[in-house]
Formats: C-alpha cells, structure tokens, sequence
C-alpha cells in the first residue's frame, strides 16, 4: 500500500509540475496509425498513442555556452559560414538562421563528438508540425530531431532530442521557445564489410545537460512515415543541419573528429530537405 501511495504521490506531484509550466504543450500533433512497425520495439512509425517522455525541467543556466576544445573543427562561433557549403541560411546579429534547405558541412565525419546550441522561436508559429522543426543529420542520414516540445506535444518519435521516427528521449528536458538550448552528442558511425552490415551506428546525447539517449542503437537512416533498413555508404559523410518550416536559430556549433585514422570522404546521400 505504501509503495501504491507513494508512486500516485509522484504521479500527482509530476503533473502538478507540467500544469505550474506556464505555455507547456497548449499546442498538439497527435501523429498517425498503421505505419511501419519499428524494429525491436511494440510500435509503428509516429504511433500517435506511443507514451510520451517524461518532462524533466533543465537546471537554470544563465548562459549554456560550452567553449570549444583545443583539438574541435569550430563549424560557427557567430561569424562567417566558410566551413559549410553554398546554402541559403542567414546570419543576422551573430545568430545563425535557417531558411530553407540544408547547411551541409564542407568536411565530413565519422565518429564524432558533436556541441550545438539552438532556440527556437518566441513566440512559437506556424502549423504544430513545424512548430520549431529542425534537426541534425549525423553523416546526413541519421536525425536527431530538434522541435518546440516545450510548447507542442507531437508524436513520441518526432519529439526533441528523439532519433526521428525511431526512438523518443528518456525524457524531455526541453527549454521555453527563445531559450538558448544544447546537445552534447557523441556518435558512433555503422560500419559495413563487403557490403554488410556489422555494428550498427549509435549515439549517446545530453540535452541541456540531461541525459537522453545513452548508447542508443539507430536503427536505420531517418525517414519520415516509413522505416528504412540500412544500406551500406562511406565511412565518412557530411553533417546536415535542416530548415523544416520554422526559423529555428543557432549558435557555437563545434565538432571532435572521433576517428582513430582518417577515412574517404563521401560524398553526402539520402538527406532530403
């Protein structure tokens, strides 16, 4: 009975705790029915009753700036976008601004360490789909999405910090919209021998400094409203950060090339904007 008691305890207290956050989830997508089955797991593709993550409120930080390593590839610290192709984004006030299309990096990656602060817009607009919609493509195939989760509940697997159409955070640790977020990620590439698979890609992240994916198997490259099995790709792609309808802003963008020995660069496939 004291363990019963307990547990509604805290089920009472974490609700009471999402309803004192002012603007949290007001706005909804619920998502879809009869997509593919995910692999490994009991749901389809952007299950609309998939259980929600756990809201978890970030500590309060008066800046989130995380100071590049001495051996990092500094992507953008506000000024020019010379390590990115041609793209159409804007850099307005030393914040940098997606528009449409993709900023595609100049190098490409492997494993590697990844830091990325973003925000998104106050107040939110647009439809509850877009609200805040980026996201960062590992090797410009594999999503760790970016969203408003804060203001908009949407499918479990199209949250903040999910692997797009895969796997949710363990819990959401999003920030209000115009609050300056982060992602601390660390990326381990697939790796493919005569054309098979043998270890699949994995990540671990920390969103605003709170874990949400540990070790986490990516099941295939991200799709959207379908599941895609793996095929094979060079061991070293560009990264991809998306322009999905919504002005989403960035700022001190850095990277750790992880790999032990350089590999060939490949030529990025499989992103779409």
């Amino acid at each position: 009975m004291l363990k019963t008691l307990t547990l509604t305890s805290l089920l009472v207290a974490a609700g009471a705790a999402c309803a004192a956050e002012e603007g949290f989830h007001v706005y909804e997508y619920p998502g879809y029915v009869g997509l593919d089955r995910i692999p490994g797991t009991a749901y389809t593709v952007h299950q609309k009753d998939r259980p929600q993550a756990r809201r978890v409120i970030p500590g309060a930080v008066a800046d989130c700036r995380v100071a590049a390593p001495s051996d990092a590839e500094v992507l953008f610290d506000g000024g020019s976008l010379e390590r990115f192709r041609d793209n159409a984004w804007v850099v307005v006030d030393g914040v940098l601004r997606a528009t449409r299309g993709g900023l595609v990096t100049k190098n490409s990656y492997g494993d590697c360490q990844l830091h990325v602060e973003w925000r998104t817009p106050n107040p939110p607009s647009g439809s509850p789909a877009n609200m805040g919609n980026s996201g960062i493509f590992l090797m410009g195939l594999y999503e760790l999405q970016i969203y408003d989760s804060y203001s908009s509940k949407i499918y479990a697997d199209g949250s903040a910090a999910a692997i797009y159409g895969q796997t949710p955070p363990l819990v959401n640790a999003c920030r209000k919209p115009g609050e300056w977020q982060s992602y601390d990620v660390i990326f381990r590439a697939p790796v493919f021998r005569d054309g098979r698979l043998v270890e699949p890609a994995r990540i671990t992240v920390l969103h605003n400094g709170v874990l949400v994916h540990l070790d986490t198997e990516i099941l295939g490259p991200t799709t959207h409203r379908k599941f895609t099995p793996y095929r094979p790709h060079p061991a070293r792609l560009p990264i991809v950060f998306q322009a999905h309808k919504s002005p989403v802003e960035f700022r001190n963008i850095w990277v750790r090339d992880l790999d032990e020995a350089d590999g060939e660069a490949g030529e990025m496939s499989g992103y779409e904007a």
